[in-house]
């Protein structure tokens, strides 16, 4: 009984060990609007979101799934995004991923070479990070 006990509490005490860094979040927000699984891309937004994109806002998750995020999950099942290269700060319960990115494939018939530069901030919430904003832009290969 004592080495059961011992047993949860450690694996209990260890939990935000392993919890998701704020770029391993960034990842798995991309890796779900790349699958489809929207659900999953939404739970790691928080629910005041702020999306900017190509001079487009959206201000809320709400906003952002009934507007942009499915032409988002259409471009990224067709195009494979690569993280060039990245940084990550953070700052208490505040982070801060910043990526620069290549994206190939083709969409709607077109071939597709873009750079894109993304800036993150996440929130932490208990043991979660949440995407409070995202800024992206991009423009096209030589």
């Amino acid at each position: 009984m004592r080495r059961l006990f011992c047993l949860a509490f450690f694996a209990a005490t260890s939990l935000s060990v392993f919890a998701a860094s704020p770029t391993e979040v960034v990842g798995e927000y991309h890796a779900a609007v790349a699958s489809g699984d929207t659900a999953r891309a939404l739970s790691l937004l928080s629910p005041a979101v702020q999306i900017f994109e190509s001079g487009h806002v959206e201000q809320s998750k709400d906003e952002y799934a009934g507007h942009h995020l499915p032409a988002d999950v259409a471009f990224a099942k067709n195009t494979s995004r690569k993280v060039i290269k990245g940084s990550e700060r953070i700052a208490g319960d505040m982070a801060v991923v910043i990526q620069e990115t290549e994206t190939q494939g083709t969409y709607k018939g077109s071939a597709v070479r873009l750079f894109g530069t993304e800036t993150a901030v996440l929130e932490k919430i208990g043991d979660t990070w949440a995407v409070t904003h995202f800024h992206w832009s991009s423009r096209k290969a030589k």
